[in-house]
């Protein structure tokens, strides 16, 4: 009998379905694996932005990890949206107990560019889940949080990229350009090697949930047991996709289609999302 890969992400929750929890479980179907999921937070959000937030009890957030990895354990583990110190220091506890390879979506700055954290929880995530990570996926205004310097060209890019893995212990890192000017150039460094990952710049307002949806794209190939190379070559052509055909949902910056990728070689399909 197949038995199926199956990923789990741990943030929390996006009732509008755009990022978060329900983003994350839509692109492990899509990629064909099997998803679970950890709340951390419970969201009051929507395409014009967060209204209110409560967290969950650190206890419950432990019997949620051990329910799960007692019994379906993962073959790959993401973590978005990590509110507080005590839940950082409790999921990695638990991820340095396994060898489950594990991206971080350092969720650090809201896109009206207010910061998510103060600098004791940004910290904790450069002490003990950066080190623990095999990719970790910062946009430029979290990778300048990381590392402690401006981003202004691809070069800073690279020099972050390098700072995260060979001074702060990740295996790789992934620095996104979308906040770059120009064309859309991702800079991945794999402690050997930088890579670069290109895509055309598409003119719309509907971007909400990106980072998650890139992230759960990378953790779900590597549950299916892809290289790091191959599982974020993967995750840019599926968020380019599902940034190139906009749903038009909601009355802010709207969702991304999870389902883009689909319309590839499909002009009859495409001509509706445009």
């Amino acid at each position: 009998m197949h038995k199926v890969a199956s990923a789990l992400t741990i943030a929390g929750t996006d009732p509008s379905g755009g990022a978060g929890i329900q983003a994350d479980l839509k692109v492990f179907q899509e990629r064909e694996v099997y998803g679970m999921s950890v709340i951390t937070s419970v969201v009051a959000q929507n395409t014009l932005g967060v209204q209110d937030v409560q967290h969950l009890s650190i206890d419950f957030i432990e019997k949620q990890l051990d329910a799960v990895l007692t019994d379906i354990p993962p073959q790959a583990i993401k973590t978005g949206m990590i509110a507080t110190v005590d839940m950082m220091k409790l999921i990695a506890e638990k991820l340095a107990k396994t060898n489950i390879p594990y991206v971080i979506d350092p969720v650090m700055v809201a896109k009206s560019g207010d910061s998510l954290m103060d600098e004791a929880s940004r910290q904790v995530i450069r002490d003990t889940l950066i080190p623990l990570a095999t990719v970790v996926t910062p946009n430029i205004p979290e990778a300048e949080i990381l590392v402690g310097f401006e981003i202004h060209h691809n070069q800073d890019a690279e020099k972050a990229a390098k700072v995260i893995v060979d001074d702060l212990g990740a295996k790789a890192a992934v620095v996104k350009g979308g906040h770059l000017q120009g064309e859309a150039v991702d800079v991945l460094y794999d402690g050997k090697n930088l890579h670069y990952l290109k895509a055309d710049r598409f003119d719309t307002k509907h971007t909400h949930g990106t980072g998650c949806t890139f992230s759960a794209v990378i953790t779900a190939e590597l549950a299916k047991g892809k290289t790091v190379k191959d599982a974020v070559a993967i995750g840019k052509d599926f968020i380019t996709d599902a940034i190139q055909y906009p749903l038009e949902l909601g009355h802010g910056h709207g969702p991304t289609n999870h389902w883009g990728y689909r319309l590839k070689g499909l002009p009859h399909k495409r001509e509706a999302f445009k």
